[in-house]
């Protein structure tokens, strides 16, 4: 495990959109014949970087996915679960949102470099949190992993300056110049705190305004482009569906 590390998975969604009779992190990909929930390649990837201590966070009915990924030694991780309190939103969304999730475990990640990735998601390459932290610079606040995307309207995008420093976040787009948007992240203590003064002392839940009231602060977010990778978004049946479909094909 690096040390000071931590990872950190929210997984409190309660994915409607899917009707799914099981949570959706347990979606099944199968990879060289063999079953694969989709939240695995999330872990795999932390602990490809060296990071086995992980968080999860989870509402209280995700029994199946505790039952599949237990304490995580069968995965070479060390399982730790958070409970986000749930809300019923205007949209019936059942979800207090992302930003809260990952305040949800900030009593275990206060003082730790934290790696965060979304376990609805494949990323490729499978090393993708290493890359970050081999990219991150000693005043860096946040690292953001930045894929190129077809459908910015699905995504958070962001704009660089000359040093690949991040200048602000665009969420979901209609119309954009922006080419990049970030799927994963690297950040450190001094972000930790400020997401968790946003989030209990200012209300706010939307994590892209966070990103963006953070940079205007004066926080530092590098934003690192993994331009020959991938990124697939399980999050509804029409990204499952070409999953699939490109899965048959390869």
């Amino acid at each position: 495990m690096r040390n000071g590390a931590i990872g950190l998975v929210p997984a409190a969604g309660r994915g409607l959109r899917l009707s799914l009779p099981y949570p959706k992190e347990l979606y099944p990909v199968i990879r060289e014949n063999r079953y694969k929930p989709v939240a695995q390649f999330v872990l795999d990837s932390l602990r490809c970087a060296g990071v086995t201590d992980v968080i999860v966070v989870i509402n209280e009915t995700k029994h199946q996915l505790l039952a599949h990924f237990g304490d995580g030694h069968r995965f070479g991780l060390r399982l730790s679960y958070v409970v986000q309190e749930q809300i019923t939103g205007a949209n019936g969304s059942g979800s207090s949102g992302l930003a809260d999730a990952l305040d949800c475990g900030f009593h275990l990640a206060e003082n730790k470099t934290v790696f965060f990735g979304m376990p609805d998601t494949i990323m490729e390459p499978a090393n993708v949190f290493g890359l970050l932290q081999e990219a991150a610079e000693e005043g860096d606040d946040a690292v953001l992993a930045l894929f190129p995307t077809a459908k910015p309207e699905k995504f958070g995008m962001v704009a660089l300056d000359e040093r690949n420093r991040v200048v602000r976040v665009v969420d979901k787009p209609r119309v954009t110049t922006l080419t990049h948007m970030w799927g994963c992240i690297m950040w450190r203590p001094r972000f930790t705190g400020y997401l968790h003064h946003c989030v209990e002392e200012q209300g706010i839940g939307d994590f892209a305004t966070i990103l963006n009231e953070g940079l205007n602060s004066g926080l530092r977010m590098r934003g690192v482009r993994i331009d020959t990778g991938s990124y697939k978004d399980l999050g509804t049946y029409e990204e499952i569906m070409e999953l699939e479909r490109t899965g048959r094909e390869a």
